[in-house]
């Protein structure tokens, strides 16, 4: 049952708390009708057997495909949530999909990518008047989500393709999709989805750029490690910079304190991830030497988000349902302000619906601390009501 604001009219959701995979799953899969179910997207919490999760989730819906990965938290018809279990199905009334399955990520098999995905396209056969998008998940420690977003854009052209890199909580560490009914780590999963309805992609953060440059002067870019910035130890001189001491740099000091990449005249956050030996940055973006990061600056949180949420469709509709990957540094900045609370309600009014990610894909570039999201739109109400 649904225990948020309106209930979205287009998808059918469903959460369950319950503390092992098989209650979880059970209850989850006894509010979907499965009978008129396309596909259902999974979005687990931590800390779940993932083993007797994908078992359990394959037997109960009986058929219908179910995708997904772990997270690093959830958003729920109530808001940000870390120990939910949530499935949404995609009725075939209003949406179509195809998958592809990339197992391996390091190396990343460009050249087989893109044979498979333009077979894939060739093959799905399109519905009058419907359209496309793509959506992707992909293991989140993997590093490759840079190389895999352009590679992905290039080879879908002018479909959009959106998407979030798997989560684990907070620990860094594994970071699993869900196909085939089984979990997998380093790997990636494409849905090709087409769908009757009008939809919109959102991509938005709540930063600035500052008057603040520190160029990458020596790194690591393969690592993804920055070892000197403007000349000096990497963390020595971000800590400068913000003003605090290297001690005290945390995953809540990188948050409310990110550096940006100017790209196509818009600024990309690229997230700090850790403090690593030798003063060195560990990103959770692309860097490579001589690269110019710009210090960011917050502005007024809930006034972006209403705003990048705020969207309407071309008849001036709010969106039926907007599909969200949203970054768990995000969340963490959220937290140290005590809005949390706040942000929930704000996402309940919009019925925002997601998971929060290691970082995110937006139309081919892998982006940080940003939240991206498809808002989904009546089409036609006399024809599909």
């Amino acid at each position: 049952m649904l225990d948020g604001g309106k209930s979205p009219g287009y998808i059918k959701v469903a959460v369950s708390r319950a503390a092992t995979a098989t209650e979880a799953v059970t209850e989850a899969v006894s509010q979907i009708e499965r009978r008129t179910t396309c596909f259902v997207m999974a979005f687990v919490p931590t800390g779940m057997d993932l083993e007797v999760l994908a078992h359990e989730l394959d037997r109960q819906m009986g058929g219908v495909p179910v995708f997904g990965c772990t997270t690093a938290g959830q958003i729920t018809p109530n808001g940000y949530e870390t120990g939910a279990l949530m499935l949404v199905a995609f009725p075939r009334r209003y949406f179509r999909c195809a998958s592809l399955f990339i197992p391996t990520l390091d190396p990343l098999p460009m050249q087989r990518i893109s044979e498979d995905i333009t077979r894939l396209k060739s093959q799905f056969q399109r519905t009058a008047g419907w359209r496309r998008f793509g959506l992707v998940l992909c293991d989140g420690v993997s590093k490759q989500e840079d190389l895999l977003a352009s590679t992905l854009q290039v080879c879908l052209g002018d479909i959009p393709i959106y998407g979030g890199s798997a989560g684990d909580g907070l620990q860094f560490k594994a970071t699993f999709v869900l196909h085939g009914g089984k979990f997998h780590s380093g790997a990636a999963l494409v849905l090709l989805v087409e769908t009757a309805l009008d939809f919109m992609g959102l991509g938005f953060d709540h930063f600035r750029p500052s008057e603040t440059l520190l160029v990458v002067t020596d790194a690591i870019p393969e690592e993804r490690l920055v070892l000197e910035l403007n000349g000096a130890p990497a963390a020595t001189e971000y800590a400068r910079k913000i003003g605090v001491s290297v001690a005290d740099l945390s995953p809540e000091v990188f948050a409310e304190n990110p550096v940006l990449v100017r790209q196509n005249n818009n600024y990309h956050v690229r997230a700090i991830h850790s403090v690593e030996a030798d003063q060195g940055l560990s990103f959770m973006g692309a860097i490579d030497d001589g690269l110019v990061l710009t210090l960011g600056t917050g502005t007024e949180i809930i006034e972006a988000l209403e705003a990048g949420l705020g969207v309407r469709g071309q008849g001036g509709q709010r969106p039926d349902f907007i599909l969200a990957f949203d970054c768990v540094l995000r969340k963490l900045e959220f937290e140290q302000k005590g809005m949390c609370d706040e942000v929930s309600e704000v996402f309940r009014r919009h019925n925002v619906l997601g998971f929060n990610t290691y970082g995110e894909q937006h139309c081919g570039v892998h982006v940080n601390q940003t939240f991206v999201g498809i808002a989904f739109f009546d089409h036609t109400p006399e024809d599909l009501h």
